[in-house]
């Protein structure tokens, strides 16, 4: 991805990396799997993957850490994901331009409309992790190949 990106953009490219994860992110995964609202496919995912940030694929992808999805779940509780806002969720990453992406308790993935999180407007964007991971998988691609990453 970075191989053209300077030619392409003029200017070189940011961090763009999938960091495995280590021991801190092991401690953090094991207090996340305790949280009941943290689904499976999430802690397992930071079994292995620590972060991902990619700063150049349209305003820029991002994964949390698992520690820092706790921290941000200790410092502000959950997000709600329904209207009657007995569903909560926790928040995994971003979309670089002010939008962030939340999983449910039963894995769906959902995006905010906007940058507030106090009452947020969500839409769905996948039914678990793997179909969210695939999405980003093809912004990627399709950024790789012409440019443009795709909405996400």
């Amino acid at each position: 991805m970075t191989g053209e990106f300077e030619r392409r953009h003029s200017f070189p490219p940011g961090t763009n990396v999938v960091r495995q994860a280590n021991h801190n992110d092991a401690a953090a995964t094991r207090t996340l799997a305790q949280v009941s609202l943290a689904p499976a496919d999430l802690v397992t995912f930071y079994d292995s993957i620590g972060d991902v940030t990619w700063a150049d694929v349209g305003n820029g992808y991002s994964l949390a850490s698992a520690s820092d999805v706790l921290r941000r779940f200790q410092e502000h509780g959950v997000v709600a994901v329904d209207a009657d806002q007995t569903a909560g969720g926790l928040v995994i990453g971003s979309n670089g331009g002010g939008l962030c992406y939340v999983a449910g308790a039963d894995g769906t993935i959902y995006r905010t409309r906007t940058a507030s999180l106090d009452e947020p407007e969500l839409d769905k964007v996948a039914d678990d992790l793997q179909q969210f991971l695939e999405l980003l998988e093809r912004s990627l691609t399709r950024f790789v190949a012409d440019g443009e990453p795709g909405y996400q």
